[in-house]
């Protein structure tokens, strides 16, 4: 796909109930831009992936849609295909939804944990009586805040970073103290209220301030935080706002899985890019 194809991976994930973002597109092509595929009958698009490659031998697979009215047809096999290949050698991960987790783990991927999605028309700032006051995200050095994204997600991703944060109507809050940055999150813009993605902090008072000040920022609108389970405490941040599950996916790996600390995910970036 080029830059300006991404738009329709981006329009059929929203008809299959993705809800993605309003500059998804722009972000998504700085992360790899030979990573979208798309699967064309007689010149017209029927299908697509995303096989973002990242340094250090990680991929993630992603958007991952033939349309109705073309499934069945052998469309979804080669597009598979085409994006393993294209991330081979190597650990690739994904986000399953329900439906096909069993044909994932049918390919050699193996479940690491679920994340599920939650939302709430108007949720509920947490009290917040500690830790560091969050600040944009542009009063500090973008190597630091670099650095910091890294220790939560496999890969270096500098250039999907950027514009991550600096994409227009995307709020961006860092929490530091004397000893560093502690929390890092983010809100953009989607087809339907907003989202937080990522939200990464090494204490749970950092996690909930920065939380807490990108609900403050959040147009009118539901927001959602897809979360890992296992981040028993994200959950219950989540919960005390109000928010209730709304959809779920199974973070499965093939080849090694990343040695993420996931105690400091408390919103992962993007069920597409990880």
């Amino acid at each position: 796909m080029a830059r300006a194809e991404i738009a329709l991976a981006l329009d059929w994930a929203a008809a299959e109930g993705w809800n993605p973002g309003l500059h998804d597109a722009a972000c998504f092509h700085a992360a790899d831009p030979g990573g979208f595929l798309v699967a064309e009958v007689a010149g017209e698009p029927v299908g697509c992936v995303s096989a973002v490659r990242y340094p250090d031998g990680f991929g993630f697979l992603g958007f991952y849609i033939v349309r109705p009215g073309f499934r069945g047809q052998g469309h979804g096999m080669a597009l598979w295909r085409a994006a393993m290949a294209r991330l081979a050698p190597g650990t690739v991960g994904l986000d399953g939804v329900v439906a096909q987790q069993a044909n994932y783990a049918r390919s050699g991927f193996v479940l690491a944990h679920r994340n599920i999605r939650y939302g709430a028309a108007a949720p509920r700032p947490p009290v917040v009586s500690a830790g560091p006051e969050p600040r944009p995200a542009a009063d500090l050095p973008f190597d630091e805040i670099a650095a910091f994204d890294r220790r939560f997600f496999p890969a270096p991703r500098e250039a999907f970073l950027r514009g991550w944060l600096a994409a227009p109507g995307h709020v961006a809050r860092v929490a530091a103290g004397a000893a560093g940055i502690e929390g890092l999150g983010v809100l953009r813009p989607c087809r339907e209220g907003s989202k937080i993605g990522p939200l990464f902090a090494t204490t749970p008072d950092a996690a909930r301030a920065i939380f807490a000040a990108l609900l403050a920022a959040a147009p009118r609108g539901p927001v959602f935080l897809d979360l890992p389970e296992p981040n028993r405490d994200a959950i219950a941040m989540a919960e005390a706002a109000g928010m209730a599950p709304a959809f779920e996916t199974a973070r499965m790996y093939a080849g090694t899985p990343p040695g993420i600390p996931r105690d400091h995910v408390y919103g992962i970036t993007s069920f597409e890019l990880g």
